[in-house]
């Protein structure tokens, strides 16, 4: 079952950042330090912001199995982008013991569905080029590249 999180499952939801931040630290060690994206306090804060919804996967005990992370993006009166309205993907996670049941596809399609239901034009999101498994599974998902970002290391 897919919902928004609540209060109850940040210990959980800060399991699952250690684990994508071990992700990102072994492939890019030269940019990702051992750590976690957000503290309990700033968890408490995000499930208040509309703009910014957590959805959880939750097995029958409510127990959370996965997270997505979004985030509201619209341009308004910009001086060159359109006024449209984007649901951005800032994070997906799937417990490494609960991977390969659909769990990771379940959350992008309730992302989706938000999206749809919220009136966006579209949903993006970025993958760091270390991380093979997370691109092919999104381009299974069917996303295509919107753009590249490149890098030289001095």
């Amino acid at each position: 079952m897919i919902r928004f999180a609540i209060e109850k499952d940040i210990p959980k939801i800060e399991d699952l950042l250690a684990q994508v931040d071990m992700v990102h630290h072994n492939g890019r060690p030269d940019i990702f330090k051992i750590g976690t994206k957000y503290s309990a306090e700033e968890l408490k804060e995000l499930l208040k912001d509309a703009l910014r919804p957590i959805l959880v996967s939750v097995d029958a005990n409510d127990e959370v199995m996965g997270y997505c992370f979004c985030i509201f993006q619209q341009h308004s009166n910009h001086a060159v982008l359109t006024d449209i309205k984007t649901l951005y993907i800032d994070d997906l996670c799937v417990d490494e013991k609960q991977r390969g049941k659909h769990i990771g596809r379940e959350l992008y399609e309730a992302a989706v569905k938000l999206a749809k239901d919220s009136g966006c034009y579209n949903l993006t999101l970025n993958v760091w080029s270390c991380n093979r498994s997370a691109m092919h599974f999104y381009e299974a998902q069917g996303l295509a590249p919107q753009k590249i970002g490149m890098e030289l290391v001095l």
